[in-house]
């Protein structure tokens, strides 16, 4: 909706300030159907655009003042909840199966997620978003909150980046497991059926010991209280643990894997 009434805005100042379309194009060094879409509201109309577009139709301002409100979000909308939730918490229990979790990936392993998007992001969705997403793990420096995370092998072996990244991040999970807050464990292959298979989840608790738990999807994501489910997660998360690597079996696990690469 942002898109659509700051370019519909556009639109109607352009218009009657007497600008055409590829008068503001070229101006802008866009293309002429790029401005028609940012016009439609179909494509995030662009800062540079705005600014270009405030002063060929002398705006005064007003139009160059829609960049406020068409910043990225740096989180989707649905997790919100969750990080509220996590930046209280003092503790912090995770199992993973496909991928390093955010809050130890570094700054080669977000970009390279955020690249792989589906729908394609624009530059200024990647820089919130990456800026964002190294900026919570600052959370991890609360000393007195406990982080226990249980990543399988499977997300150690399918890289995201390049194999030089890959060996820097795997020395990253090192230096952060090295932490006397934070555990690191691996899932090994072979483990054969356990809890971990049927998906990721994330269990926190509150500064009242009470536990929230939250689960992520493709497209949506949950944070729930309820003591039935959060009852059932506890469990599978503690025969979890059983079944991984200790934390020092963990650290030459990792050590070895970045040894050999």
């Amino acid at each position: 909706m942002a898109w659509r009434y700051a370019g519909d805005q556009m639109k109607l100042w352009r218009e009657a300030a007497g600008i055409t379309r590829q008068k503001l194009a070229d101006e802008a060094g866009y293309g002429y159907e790029a401005i028609k879409c940012m016009e439609r509201g179909v494509r995030k109309p662009q800062a540079r655009v705005l600014r270009i577009a405030d002063e060929l139709c002398g705006a005064k301002g007003k139009l160059a003042a829609a960049e406020e409100f068409l910043r990225p979000e740096p989180f989707p909308s649905y997790s919100k909840d969750f990080m509220e939730a996590e930046g209280e918490a003092v503790a912090h229990s995770s199992y993973e199966n496909e991928f390093i979790p955010g809050l130890l990936q570094t700054e080669e392993t977000v970009l390279a997620m955020l690249h792989a998007h589906c729908p394609p992001l624009d530059d200024e969705t990647i820089a919130e978003r990456s800026g964002a997403r190294l900026e919570r793990q600052v959370l991890l420096n609360k000393q007195t909150t406990a982080f226990s995370f249980v990543i399988s092998e499977t997300a150690l072996h399918d890289w995201v980046g390049s194999k030089e990244a890959n060996k820097r991040q795997l020395g990253h999970l090192l230096e952060v497991s090295a932490r006397r807050n934070v555990t690191i464990q691996m899932m090994p292959y072979g483990r054969g059926a356990h809890p971990g298979r049927l998906g990721p989840f994330v269990l926190l608790e509150t500064p009242e010991h009470e536990y929230l738990g939250y689960e992520e999807g493709q497209t949506t994501g949950l944070l729930y209280g309820d003591g039935g489910k959060i009852g059932t997660l506890r469990q599978r998360h503690e025969m979890i643990l059983r079944q991984a690597l200790n934390p020092e079996e963990s650290a030459r696990f990792i050590r070895k894997l970045a040894e050999e690469l």
